[in-house]
């Protein structure tokens, strides 16, 4: 029987965030190719973070200053962060046309926490729907609502659109651009 690899780096002294990935999890290391808030490239792989949407590239909210600002582009920034600062592990979860979806922790101190939770709880992604409109992770979405209506990260801005409907949008006037 194989000794899981958390428990043997305990049991060396070795804190979570100094051991290796547990076996099936995969590092997100700082330096991969961002494409936006919820995906990456990877050794030539396309990956995208499951049950979320982030904010579209070329999107637009207005900050209280008045300025506008690509919403993509934050949703980017938030994501690369919790990369650089918390070092998570992945585990494949879906494959769909080329597209390898996982499920990532991030190690903050002594926890680990959901990073795709993460990114809805900051305000800077949303609960990803399926094509009925439904959520992929119905927990993401009771997240997504309680961070809406305290007006968190991207939910403080009044023109702030969900991705799903500019993507409904997008699909309804034939492909596009929002």
């Amino acid at each position: 029987m194989r000794t899981p690899a958390l428990f043997l780096s305990l049991a060396v002294g070795l804190t979570p965030a100094t051991a290796a990935p547990p076996e099936g999890y995969f590092e997100l290391k700082p330096g991969v190719t961002l494409e936006s808030g919820d995906s990456w490239q990877d050794s030539g792989r396309h990956f995208r973070l499951f049950g979320v949407q982030a904010c579209l590239r070329g999107t637009a909210y207005t900050d209280k200053a008045g300025v506008r600002r690509d919403c993509g582009e934050a949703s980017l920034a938030v994501l690369a962060a919790y990369i650089a600062d918390t070092h998570p592990v992945c585990a494949q979860v879906a494959q769909s046309a080329g597209t390898v979806f996982a499920s990532c922790y991030a190690t903050i101190g002594r926890d680990r926490l959901d990073l795709a939770n993460l990114m809805i709880s900051s305000g800077f992604a949303f609960a990803s729907l399926d094509e009925r409109g439904l959520p992929h992770h119905t927990p993401y979405a009771v997240m997504e609502q309680a961070v809406r209506e305290k007006k968190v990260g991207l939910w403080q801005f009044d023109d702030v659109q969900h991705p799903a409907l500019l993507l409904g949008q997008r699909a309804a006037d034939g492909g596009a651009s929002p």
